[in-house]
């Protein structure tokens, strides 16, 4: 299945994606049309949320690993406890950070002090 979807063009990733969000019930108070044209960042953070492991190496296969830590830091990382675990392990598995708990840490107060 994955050695699949690593053939797959980027459009057909994307295309697989939502279909997995769907099924996942991710887009319950969308109108059914808004969501085939759900923005790069919209996806990403939906992903990240609701997806498994595999799903998640999909999307470094079609976006920049910056973009998607962007999203990641202005999506998850500011929801600190509630997103912890799942948070500590995207910085060690896909963002390489050395010491993943005291960066959380720096980041969610960098981000509630910017609010």
């Amino acid at each position: 299945m994955v050695q699949i979807l690593l053939q797959m063009t980027k459009p057909q990733i994307k295309s697989h994606l939502l279909h997995r969000l769907q099924k996942e019930h991710a887009f319950w108070s969308y109108d059914k049309s808004s969501c085939q044209e759900i923005s790069d960042y919209n996806l990403i953070k939906h992903v990240l949320m609701r997806l498994d492991l595999p799903d998640i190496n999909l999307l470094f296969g079609i976006f920049s690993k910056r973009k998607i830590k962007r999203v990641w830091l202005d999506e998850l990382v500011p929801q600190g406890d509630y997103l912890r675990n799942m948070n500590l392990c995207f910085a060690s598995l896909y963002f390489d950070i050395k010491r993943p708990l005291q960066y959380l840490k720096a980041m969610e107060s960098y981000k509630m002090n910017k609010i």
